[in-house]
């Protein structure tokens, strides 16, 4: 039996075939929610959805969008703030 740790529901079970032949359970930690946008709470493209340990190790452009905003707000949402700021209102 594995130890008590490993026993817990939150982990995530991932079967791997070794080079051996065995199949063995390797634990790991589940996939964090889908980033949102900021104002309309839809889901944000081309943010990754990794625990902030892996996130750390990606460089910045795959992190996040690069446009202002990019990571916080969806770009329809975006669209709508700059011609907001633009007009004056």
């Amino acid at each position: 039996m594995v130890k008590p740790a490993l026993r817990s529901r939150s982990l995530a079970r991932k079967y791997r075939r070794t080079p051996g032949g065995r199949t063995v359970v390797h634990y790991e930690r589940r996939k964090p929610s889908q980033a949102k946008c900021m104002i309309c709470h839809k889901p944000l493209g081309g943010v990754p959805r990794l625990r902030p340990v892996k996130l750390r190790k990606l460089p910045r452009s795959s992190k996040r969008p690069e446009r202002p905003y990019g990571g916080v707000i969806c770009p329809r949402c975006l669209r709508k703030l700059l011609k907001a700021t633009i007009r004056g209102g």
